[in-house]
């Protein structure tokens, strides 16, 4: 059985002004959770300059979120989010389940929270284009995991990764209809489809440890922000996978926040009061591997949670 896995994720964020900025409000969804299968040993979000107030707390969905307003003039804006995380595999006896392994139509949810995530958004997303896509997918009495199996790896062989070929505020039909995206689109097309039959499905948020090229050294800051979906199987479990990468989300992925979609669980956003006309974003993700034994890590970090 594989082994759980160390990392040592660190997520920088900075934005720059051609002119002050005299206050900015921001909130940020970059604390990993603490899950069954994922442990958080140490997180801190540092904030440059340093904020006048701030807070943190725990959302509706159970997410850690951390608040800050900063009042002393500024041209630049640093969030820096480091945390230490152990990630294990996925538990074989989940996706044995009979709930798994059951027809897909069980698996609708009647009543609880789960419900929640089964209405689709305002405005809709669940297009004629995405029920027929997902009618292809659920056949009556399939196999759940099958399915969803299927889903993953039909949307990631019909649709093509391409960096800046779409917005945040992007709809899935567009998507659909471009057949073109990033992680982010392919997750909220595979929700839109579970929706559209009934079956709750969630927008799970994290970061993905990629591996250099062989023979090539891992480029620090080369990662990014990862997104994927999840959906709820009795029991109150959830199978989470991963459209981009056309694989159930295991070990190498480390989990952020979720929510119904992308708004609930953006990884940082604000406001400004400024005179500036131009702005820059700079962002770099960097998730490293660590021995299990290397006790450095923990302490390295500074900041605990």
């Amino acid at each position: 059985m594989t082994a759980p896995r160390r990392y040592r994720v660190l997520h920088r964020t900075c934005y720059t002004y051609d002119d002050e900025v005299s206050s900015s409000y921001g909130r940020c969804y970059l604390t990993p959770r603490e899950l069954p299968h994922q442990r958080v040993h140490t997180s801190s979000v540092k904030i440059d300059p340093e904020p006048d107030d701030r807070s943190t707390g725990v959302d509706v969905y159970g997410n850690n979120d951390t608040y800050f307003h900063v009042r002393s003039p500024h041209r630049a804006l640093e969030v820096t989010a480091e945390s230490l995380v152990d990630v294990d595999p996925v538990d074989p006896q989940l996706l044995l389940s009979d709930a798994a392994r059951g027809p897909w139509e069980a698996a609708r949810p009647e009543r609880g929270l789960a419900a929640e995530f089964v209405l689709d958004l305002d405005p809709p997303e669940i297009s004629p284009a995405v029920v027929a896509y997902a009618a292809s997918v659920f056949t009556p009495g399939r196999p759940l995991i099958e399915a969803i199996t299927d889903l993953t790896t039909r949307i990631f062989t019909d649709f093509t990764y391409r960096s800046g070929s779409t917005a945040i505020s992007t709809k899935v039909d567009t998507v659909m209809a471009r057949r073109e995206g990033v992680c982010q689109d392919f997750a909220r097309v595979a929700i839109a489809c579970l929706r559209s039959v009934g079956l709750a499905a969630r927008y799970e948020s994290g970061y993905l440890a990629t591996d250099p090229p062989p023979g090539r050294e891992r480029i620090f800051g080369a990662d990014a922000s990862h997104a994927w979906a999840a959906v709820w199987l009795p029991g109150d479990r959830w199978i989470a996978f991963d459209p981009t990468n056309d694989k159930l989300v295991d070990e190498r992925h480390v989990t952020l926040a979720w929510g119904r979609d992308y708004d609930d669980v953006p990884p940082l956003r604000g406001v400004i009061y400024t005179e500036s006309k131009k702005s820059r974003i700079d962002v770099s993700v960097d998730v490293s591997p660590l021995s299990q034994d290397d006790p450095a890590g923990v302490v390295e970090l500074g900041e605990s949670r």
